[in-house]
Formats: C-alpha cells, structure tokens, sequence
C-alpha cells in the first residue's frame, strides 16, 4: 500500500505506476486502462488540492482510486422508494411505470412483419392512442417537442395568436414565448393577463396568423376577476376563418378522475370542443413513459409527421414499448397496471389502514398516525392536494435519518415536517413496504 503523510507535499505524492502496482488485485475486476486513468485523475485531484494550501490527510491514494472505480461500476440510474406522496414527482421520474420486460435482441421497430418491408415505427401506438382518444395522433420525446414541432410545421415565420394569460413557465425554464421563438413562429399576445375575450382573438387576427394556441395552465391558478372564452368558442372562431386551434394540455388527462378529485380536462372533451389538435405529456396523468403526443386532425398530424424534424425528436424503442403497455392498459382499463392512476385512486381510510399496519412493523420506534395532504404534483392540477395518512416518525436526529433514508438500499426519498420524518404511503407500492420497514428502521435506530 502507497501511504500518504498526513500533511501531504507534491514531493510525497507516489507515481502512476506505483498506485497501479498497489492495485494490481483490482485486474480481476477493471480493465488496466481504466485503473491507470483513474490513479492519473486521483493524483491531479490531490495535487489540486495540496496547490490550494488544502493538504490535509486523506487517507491513501489508492482508497481514492478505489472509490472513484466502485461508483463508476455501480448504476446511477437506481429504484427508489417515494415516501413523499408526491405521485408525479419530477426529480423521481414522475408517472411511475409499470412493469414490463424490454424487449432484448431484435425487435419489429421498422420492419411490417405482415408484408415484410420497411414500415413505420408510430404503428406500435397509433391504434392504441386513436381509440382512446378518438382521433389520429403521433408521438415524440415529449410535450415541448410536441409544442416546438407543431409551432414549426404550422406556424414558422407567420403568426401564432395567444392570450397573455397563458404565456406561462413550466418546469425547468421552459417558457410558450422562448420555444415559439425557437420554433420560428411569431407571437401575438392578445388579451391581458386576467382577462381575454373571443373578440380579442378575432381583432388579432390577420392574413399572417396561421394558429389559434390555447394553452392549459396545469401549473397554476389565476383566482377572481378572470374570463377566458370557452374552447368551443375559439373553435368555432377557428372554423370561421379557416385557421387551426392547437390546445396544449399539458398533463394529458385521459381518464376521468373527478370522482377523486381531481378536475383536469380529457384529452377526449378537447377534441370533441372542436380543438385541431391536442398535445400532452406521456409521463403525468396518462401514466407513462416521457413522450410527447399530439393528436387531432388527420391532415394536420400527417403534416407533423412529415417535418424533418420529427425524426430528431421521435421515440426509441424501448420508449415505444413502455408508452405502448401503457396505453393499451388504459384501453382495457386495466387500472391496478397503471400505478400512478392507483395511487391517485387511494382513499384515505385505506391509506389509514395501511399506514397502522405498517407502524406495527417498526419494531418500537416512535412513531404516530397524522392526516394530511398528498399531491398529484409534476406540474399538474395545483391545489387540489389528496388526503392521506401520514407515518409520523421521531428520530432523535431527523436530518441525520432523513440522509440515511437517502443512502440506503433501496434508496427512500421521504418528507420532513416539524421535526417529524414523515412517510407517505400513497406513492409507496405494496411490493416495496418490506424493504421501506427495514430502511426505516436502520435510519431512526
């Protein structure tokens, strides 16, 4: 082993070879290549630091390369447990999905097995997404493609007309007045932030406008003296003049889940208003992969998908084959398959029941029954939170449990409120509370 001084000097620090030569039982498991460039990087890193007066001890310079070899073999991209009962949560991949086998080896992708040549990769959903929603539609990597590639085939360089109330940000700094930018349309505000008539978009109206956009306003609510004309309304205006209305929908509603609370409006009732087309989200409350899908009028969807654009941002394989259980899953209403529409369909007297039995499995730590909210959360339907239980639990350090939570395996992303560690049933899934009993246990021990 190359021992390093607890205050360290360049002069200290071994060579390449040397480290190498102390890890010369890690060739078993990298390759040469790899050890060597990770000793390189290790030994800049220190050298870095004793440059920048940090020469403090850290260990050995062999432990560093190690470590750095571990993460590298390890997977970033892990399971974790949501105890937060945030359903779509956006740093948690939102809709979680539900199992399915990628498909390895070869696969049909491109290829019309029944007349065996070159076919179209949309096939594996577009009969599945017609019948739900009742019109042709098409599928990209998600919903600001779908708004960038239906701006751009319809609109670029002539005018698109929409309320300023809806000139709204979403997650991350996207923004409808920037991506319409980027697709080369023009924007032409009409209204004010509160208030927009049917007759404003009339006056907008011009021989440049090419597009009517209405966009929902998932993220957020505007309260009191507010009016915005109806869909049908701007629909029938379309009609009128001969110009298309496009409504982003955002969250991509396709069942109806008033019954729970929730009031988002279907992608269905869109179309029927006489919407030309629809976009949505694959990933919120459709409750599947990340996609963009748009749909609506034949003649305009064949259009998107003869922009060369579409190609850059069309789905890969394994995207398709997880959008594709989805979707036939919401058409034969196979509902405990769809885990975000279960979740969201909880009661809180079976969340209740649950949350009682699964104290009894901490095993004498502290911990209560509370009421309180879980959220749909991913941008979509705010304030219309869901009622829950929530497992109060006391730690004698809760940041302390809540970092062990994280670092656990499985990984376990949970709530804090004051001062309690909280856990939230509802995001968790039946098959995961043995594993989430054991990590809470270790963390608040």
């Amino acid at each position: 082993m190359v021992a390093v001084p607890v205050q360290l000097q360049l002069r200290d620090l071994p060579s390449v070879d040397q480290v190498v030569t102390a890890l010369a039982h890690l060739e078993r498991r990298f390759p040469r290549k790899l050890i060597v460039s990770e000793a390189r990087r290790v030994l800049d890193e220190v050298r870095g630091e004793i440059r920048a007066g940090r020469n403090g001890s850290i260990g050995t310079i062999e432990s560093g390369v190690e470590r750095n070899l571990a993460r590298l073999e390890a997977p970033s991209l892990r399971h974790v447990i949501n105890a937060t009962g945030v359903v779509l949560h956006t740093n948690l991949g939102r809709a979680p999905l539900a199992p399915f086998q990628p498909l390895s080896g070869y696969s049909n992708l491109e290829y019309d097995l029944m007349r065996g040549a070159r076919g179209k990769r949309d096939v594996h959903v577009a009969e599945l997404l017609e019948r739900l929603v009742g019109a042709p539609g098409i599928a990209v990597n998600n919903n600001a493609a779908a708004i960038y590639l239906a701006l751009n085939e319809l609109a670029a360089g002539f005018e698109v007309v929409v309320s300023r109330g809806e000139l709204i940000e979403i997650g991350d700094g996207f923004r409808i007045p920037e991506i319409m930018r980027s697709s080369g349309a023009i924007l032409r505000e009409v209204g004010t932030t509160n208030r927009t008539s049917i007759e404003d978009y009339r006056a907008a109206i011009n021989d440049r406008t090419r597009l009517l956009l209405r966009v929902h306003p998932s993220n957020f609510r505007i309260e009191g003296f507010t009016a915005r004309p109806s869909l049908r309304e701007l629909a029938a205006l379309g009609k009128e003049r001969d110009i298309p209305v496009y409504e982003d929908l955002g969250s991509g509603c396709i069942v109806d889940l008033r019954a729970f609370g929730i009031d988002e409006p279907l992608v269905s009732e869109s179309l029927q208003a006489g919407a030309s087309l629809v976009s949505f989200s694959g990933d919120k409350l459709l409750g599947g992969p990340q996609a963009g899908i748009i749909a609506g009028d034949e003649k305009l969807v064949a259009r998107l998908r003869r922009n060369p654009m579409f190609r850059a941002l069309r789905l890969d394989k394994l995207i398709y084959q997880a959008l594709e259980v989805t979707l036939r899953n919401l058409l034969l209403e196979r509902w405990d398959c769809i885990p975000a529409l279960t979740m969201i369909a909880a009661s809180s007297e079976d969340l209740r029941a649950r949350a009682a039995n699964f104290i009894s499995r901490l095993e004498g730590i502290p911990a209560r029954l509370v009421q309180g909210q879980s959220l749909v959360g991913g941008g979509a339907t705010p304030e219309q939170p869901l009622p829950t239980w929530l497992i109060a639990m006391e730690c004698a350090d809760v940041m302390e449990a809540e970092r062990r939570l994280r670092s656990s395996d499985p990984p376990v992303v949970a709530r804090i409120e004051d001062g309690w560690l909280l856990l939230d049933l509802r995001t968790v899934l039946g098959t995961e509370e043995d594993d989430l009993a054991r990590v809470a246990r270790q963390a608040c021990s």
